[in-house]
């Protein structure tokens, strides 16, 4: 053999001995990989606790990163949380009332097919229309479920927390007051309460708000009963316009006052229908009904 063969054959034989090995070592750590892997999944098997935290630590280093990314938290199933629902997903029936307050009370239509589905549902439960419900929300708060009036009624049908704080034990606390399914829950139990004890719902709805030893409600449960009648011919397919209450008429033009004259006192007038106007009486009054004992 020449020289220049035997060069060549040290060099084949030493990349032959270099590929062995590398080939042996790769083996032998890819046993190694898969040994540490069955060895840490016996092991989370074995200690759920071990995989729960695992699985908080790599969440938070996850949300951490989003943070850092985005410039806030994501919250996937934030949605979720929201009282809302499409209202085409709702029967004919409910959909259409959904729709009707919604334009009339200018409140979207997602919450409020929720707000009916829920009033329809819990009506059916306590053999109340729905609509009646619905009318009570609608004078109460226009479908704010953060409303409050100046003496604490509080929510979507303006119910006196204060009062009936032991209802809303089962929803996790008077905070629940703000959450529009439970306030609407809890409304209506004081509802079925009234009712009882008056023995009609005219007399029902003057207990609610707070009415029933004064000699006037001030058109509360005719309010009311108005508005559920509308709602219920649109529960019916009718074709009910919606009502906006007419302008206030302009205050006539003062006549100019001479320097030796004081300034008149003007009292401003209570806007109907509008959330900044001043409750009457009767009004502040809402859903006092003391817990049954």
């Amino acid at each position: 053999m020449t020289a220049s063969g035997t060069v060549i054959g040290g060099v084949q034989t030493f990349a032959s001995d270099v590929i062995d090995g590398f080939l042996e070592i790769t083996h032998s750590g890819f046993a190694l990989v898969g040994l540490a892997v069955a060895f840490g999944a016996i092991t989370l098997t074995a200690r759920p606790d071990l995989r729960q935290a695992g699985e908080e630590e790599l969440r938070s280093w996850l949300q951490a990163r989003q943070v850092a990314t985005v410039g806030m938290p994501l919250e996937p199933e934030a949605s979720e949380r929201a009282t809302a629902t499409n209202p085409k997903d709702l029967p004919k029936e409910q959909a259409s009332v959904a729709f009707w307050l919604s334009k009339k009370y200018r409140v979207a239509p997602e919450p409020l097919a929720a707000l009916v589905a829920e009033a329809y549902e819990i009506g059916g439960r306590t053999k109340l229309d729905p609509t009646l419900i619905l009318a009570i929300m609608a004078v109460e708060s226009s479908f704010n479920p953060f409303a409050q009036s100046a003496v604490g009624a509080q929510g979507l049908m303006q119910v006196m927390t204060r009062v009936h704080t032991d209802k809303y034990d089962h929803f996790g606390g008077h905070l629940a007051a703000f959450d529009p399914v439970s306030n609407l829950r809890v409304g209506v139990r004081v509802l079925q309460e009234c009712i009882a004890r008056a023995g009609s719902i005219e007399g029902g709805l003057r207990y609610y708000v707070g009415a029933a030893n004064l000699a006037d409600d001030g058109g509360y449960a005719i309010k009311v009963m108005a508005e559920h009648m509308r709602l219920r011919q649109v529960a019916n397919g009718r074709n009910v316009p919606i009502f906006t209450p007419p302008p206030a008429p302009a205050a006539p033009a003062a006549p100019p006052m001479l320097s030796t004259q004081a300034p008149a006192q003007t009292v401003p007038a209570k806007a109907s229908g509008t959330a900044d106007a001043a409750p009457t009486a009767a009004e502040d009054k809402v859903a006092l009904l003391s817990p049954a004992t």
